[in-house]
């Protein structure tokens, strides 16, 4: 297996511009059993920072391994994907954010936001849950927008103007 890697300072060259923070905040995992997963994890020593549902067919947990800024959701109606992974990229400006991707020749869904029941995320695998447009009250953490890699591997983008208290960015 090879690699080539690619400094920063050669895509800032390229681009003539800073590159825009992309962070990385969830990653959601297809799980068989919620309980099971939930259990696991947290025998990891892993925080639980929810887990909330809306009604028999929408369950979210969310863990965040012990120092990271990274965290991993799964649960019931969360996604349809099989084994593997849609991850979720954290931005301050999802506009420009999706500007700088495009202009490496990524191709974005619509924006999107969460119309389905105020849990604050777009994580509904039912896509009636998830409305065009950004978020209409311009909450953090509720505008989306997507794209896949050349493999079918999933992103989210996540706009976060304002973190949730204990959850800062330094």
């Amino acid at each position: 297996m090879s690699s080539t890697q690619v400094s920063s300072d050669t895509a800032t060259e390229a681009s003539g511009a800073a590159p825009v923070p992309l962070r990385l905040e969830v990653v959601i995992l297809p799980i068989a059993d919620v309980d099971r997963a939930k259990s696991f994890y947290q025998g990891l020593g892993w925080w639980l920072d929810a887990d909330a549902s809306a009604g028999d067919d929408f369950r979210v947990v969310q863990l965040t391994p012990p120092a990271s800024t990274a965290s991993i959701i799964f649960g019931k109606g969360i996604t349809s994907a099989q084994p593997g992974s849609i991850m979720v990229l954290a931005v301050d400006d999802i506009d420009a954010a999706r500007d700088e991707l495009r202009s490496h020749g990524v191709k974005f869904s619509e924006m999107f936001h969460d119309a389905g029941g105020g849990l604050g995320g777009g994580f509904h695998a039912d896509t009636d849950a998830l409305a065009t447009g950004p978020d209409p009250q311009g909450r953090s953490y509720a505008t989306y927008a997507s794209f896949s890699d050349p493999d079918g591997n999933h992103w989210l983008l996540q706009e976060i103007t304002a973190r949730l208290p204990g959850r800062e960015w330094a």
